[in-house]
């Protein structure tokens, strides 16, 4: 978090102190920071009442030598979300006296499960029910030969996923699965959050630390209190205002820009907004979280194909609200799910829609969704009388968009950048676009956005700034590197920089071609391999330019280079991939799995980053 500095001639405090506090508050997490305020509250009530304050050790939480046994808390993420409520439920079970640890599952060593007692699990699923790339080994060793019996173990599982993919929250449903197979007595029922996960997160630690401490006991201190953080001056302030999914900051667009030029197939946008007077503050690998509109003429095209007034009285999320406003603000009303659609068939009741559901169907079903918004199903399997509350019970929440950043917070504090790909194909005789994606692209300067940071401690810039890196970005995927170049100028940093940038024509898709320019005859863009895969007969993609820079960029790694991936997750992640594994291969005279291994150390080391979706 960002701490404002303490100021000399406010403050009691000696310079050294204020330094040392000002330091410690920039180290604090949101849940640190509310216990230490319900700490030192404590301790003020006590010393206002007439009552000596009591030592530090007697005032804190019941200590971690309290609790019988250690708990374990492994966690898998590919953005940080998994990672943030495992450490929140950390501080939580500490606070309540149980002796817990978080470990991220790429720097666990598998053999060590054998060992434990306790074991919470806090895992994503990525691509199509894939693990993330640092849950990968563990997940792995528990499926193989190697796995050993746990009949002593007691582990709950927290799965995040996103009901718009069909394998939603697969990797926790494995580990549930399979901890309980070796033998493993589950604790808790497993959770399963959708991308709108807040409320039922806090909810899930709330009933596993209770669960816990039940089991293993601990001391009986209640949760900290939550109050306003002191002053210097020893006087209560009002918490600082923090904008979050909940409680985004209203962003004024200052400038939206088609990057592509005239007769290219794509339509990308460069976008700028106002955070002046935000006080948002992000790093380069962060993304912008965007909290979208849907479209009004999908709003009233959906409610007239239900026959339902758009005035009509709906509860909604935030209570009695009518139809049109539910359904402009508050649902997903066009990506179809699986779910949904059976959620769907149960009030339908049509034989035909049921039939598409069997198990037998599924590639039918998929071919059938492909493209197409709810509304299709409500045109094509019409239920009769439905009403908008019925409606609205199948719905989910309308998720936000996640953006990542196209600008260094250190170069430009006042603005923050977005690369957006604007969603319009023609599918099934009807025009269809994204909703964050046109929501984003089709508003004009002055209009204003609810945003907020959505932190990626997984996609970072090496601390040592002499260290090199290679970035691998093509299309939109290149946004990030745009930040991370910026940042290494403002930083002056040392380091060589080498990117891979693709698309589809020179002339029409060479998105930042100005500043790649720039940064190259400046020296801070060291080398820069570009791939345009429709100027030539043969299509040539990133992938292809890293086999053909193989030595060098073997030579890069060996010296210390970090390689990002940011992009297409489907094709372009899994090609690079494979392009990595057969140059490592080659130059480091190595077979399949020395070479997977070899990549495998990379990220353990940090070395090898990805971001795509």
């Amino acid at each position: 978090m960002k701490a404002t500095p303490i100021q000399e001639h406010t403050s009691p405090l000696n310079a050294q102190q204020a330094q040392q506090l000002t330091a410690l508050i920039e180290t604090l997490t949101p849940m640190q920071v509310t216990w230490i305020s319900g700490y030192l509250s404590g301790i003020n009530a006590s010393t206002a009442s007439g009552e000596v304050a009591a030592p530090a050790q007697a005032a804190a939480p019941a200590t971690q030598s309290e609790a019988s046994e250690p708990l374990t808390i492994l966690f898998g993420s590919q953005t940080g979300n998994a990672e943030d409520i495992a450490e929140s439920l950390r501080e939580r079970a500490e606070a309540a006296g149980l002796n817990a640890s978080t470990h991220d599952m790429l720097d666990y060593k598998p053999k060590d499960l054998k060992k434990e007692k306790n074991v919470i699990v806090c895992v994503s699923t990525h691509g199509e029910g894939d693990p993330p790339d640092n849950a990968e080994e563990l997940h792995a060793f528990i499926f193989g030969k190697k796995a050993p019996k746990l009949d002593g173990l007691k582990f709950s599982v927290l799965a995040f996923g996103d009901t718009s993919y069909e394998h939603f929250c697969q990797t926790g449903k494995d580990f549930d699965a399979q901890l309980e197979k070796l033998g493993g007595k589950r604790l808790t029922d497993r959770v399963d959050l959708d991308v709108d996960f807040d409320e039922a997160a806090e909810a899930w630690i709330e009933t596993v630390v209770d669960k816990y401490k039940e089991e293993l006991g601990g001391g009986d201190q209640p949760h900290p209190t939550v109050t306003a953080m002191p002053t210097a001056g020893g006087a209560a302030a009002p918490a600082a205002e923090t904008y979050s999914r909940k409680n985004p900051y209203q962003a004024e667009v200052l400038e939206n820009v088609v990057l592509n030029g005239r007769g290219s197939d794509k339509e990308v946008h460069h976008i700028e907004m106002d955070t002046e007077e935000s006080g948002l503050v992000w790093e380069p690998g962060d993304s912008l979280g965007i909290i979208p509109e849907n479209d009004p003429a999908v709003v009233e095209e959906l409610i007239a194909a239900l026959g339902l007034s758009p005035e009509e009285k709906v509860t909604g999320i935030d209570g009695e609200v009518t139809l049109q406003h539910a359904l402009a603000h508050q649902y997903e009303i066009t990506t179809l799910t699986r779910p949904l659609i059976e959620k769907y068939a149960v009030q339908a009741q049509n034989e035909a829609l049921d039939k598409l559901l069997s198990e037998d169907q599924r590639e039918a079903l998929a071919d059938y969704m492909h493209g197409r918004f709810i509304i299709d199903v409500v045109e094509d399997y019409p239920i009769e009388g439905i009403t908008g509350q019925d409606f609205v019970r199948l719905l989910r929440k309308l998720p936000p968009r996640l953006y990542s950043i196209a600008s260094s917070h250190a170069a430009n504090p006042d603005e923050i950048h977005l690369t957006v790909a604007a969603v319009r194909y023609e599918s099934a005789g009807r025009p269809r676009h994204g909703v964050a994606s046109i929501h984003l692209s089709d508003r004009s300067e002055d209009a204003q956005l609810p945003i907020y940071i959505d932190h990626n401690k997984n996609f970072k810039l090496p601390e040592n700034d002499d260290a090199p890196i290679i970035m691998v970005g093509p299309g939109t995927g290149v946004a990030p590197f745009r930040a991370f170049l910026e940042e290494r100028e403002e930083r002056e940093a040392s380091g060589d920089n080498w990117l891979f940038f693709g698309a589809q024509h020179f002339l029409t898709d060479f998105y930042y071609q100005t500043d790649w320019l720039r940064w190259r005859k400046d020296g801070l863009l060291t080398r820069m391999d570009v791939a345009f895969s429709r100027d030539q007969e043969e299509k040539v993609y990133v992938q292809d330019k890293i086999r053909a820079a193989g030595k060098e960029l073997f030579d890069w790694i060996e010296r210390g280079a970090t390689v990002y991936v940011c992009g297409d997750a489907n094709a372009m992640a899994h090609d690079v991939h494979e392009a990595l594994l057969e140059l490592i291969g080659e130059h480091a005279n190595l077979d399949a799995e020395g070479a997977a291994g070899y990549l495998k150390n990379l990220q353990k080391e940090k070395r090898y980053q990805r971001d795509v979706y």
